[in-house]
């Protein structure tokens, strides 16, 4: 990377820890239900693959079954009544924006996590005046590993998308920085799955924890600056 002019961030499991909220939603829908409450590390684990799995999770049916669809949609309204009410920031995450805030620096967000979900969980943290470009899936035809939600951020910025590093906690994410040739980050510390091997997907760099990043930026900003 020859210099450094945007971070973007992928949302839940890399900037954000929403499996509280998950947690609570998904037990009070499966007590509804008169069916047995799921543990917070199975709710941690899915949370990345979106409310799809998390309704197979609980509910022990698949798409294919009649009343997956209702149920799905019953999970995300009820999602959607209790948005950032325990989610927060990874510890060490609001340390970085604030250098990057400080450093003028732009950053924002590319995520599979609808739009409907994303503004106002974004506008409970009172992320929403200080983030740049948040992109959704709801703006792009193709999703990630497609890189065409990062481009689209990165020409919002008027910034190349070779000094911009992207940070995310799935294959996918990694995939989508390298096919936008965007530098990336493992979020180790997010939503990975047991049997995944994130330091088997490339990224040029890994991170154990949030707080990690901060030094790195701060390291490849003094190497632009020399």
């Amino acid at each position: 990377m020859e210099r450094l002019e945007a971070v973007y961030f992928d949302l839940d499991g890399t900037l954000i820890d929403t499996a509280p909220d998950f947690y609570t939603v998904l037990n009070t829908l499966l007590e509804k239900h008169s069916r047995p409450a799921v543990s917070y590390s199975a709710v941690r684990a899915n949370v990345s693959n979106g409310a799809r799995a998390l309704t197979e999770l609980g509910f022990g049916v698949g798409p294919d079954d009649a009343s997956f669809a209702l149920l799905l949609e019953e999970l995300l309204n009820a999602y959607e009544q209790h948005l950032a009410v325990d989610t927060v920031l990874f510890p060490g995450l609001e340390d970085v924006l604030d250098w990057l805030d400080a450093q003028q620096l732009p950053w924002g967000i590319v995520t599979n996590k609808p739009d409907r979900f994303t503004g106002p969980v974004l506008e409970g943290l009172k992320l929403h005046q200080r983030v740049g470009p948040v992109i959704c899936p709801e703006h792009v035809k193709q999703r990630k590993p497609d890189p065409e939600g990062l481009l689209i951020a990165a020409n919002a910025d008027q910034v190349k998308p070779a000094h911009c590093l992207y940070v995310g906690d799935h294959l996918r994410d990694i995939q989508a920085g390298k096919n936008a040739g965007m530098a990336t980050a493992v979020a180790a510390f997010g939503y990975i799955d047991a049997d995944d091997d994130p330091r088997g997907w490339q990224a040029d760099y890994y991170l154990e924890e949030g707080s990690d990043l901060l030094p790195l930026l701060q390291k490849l900003d003094t190497q632009n600056a020399d």
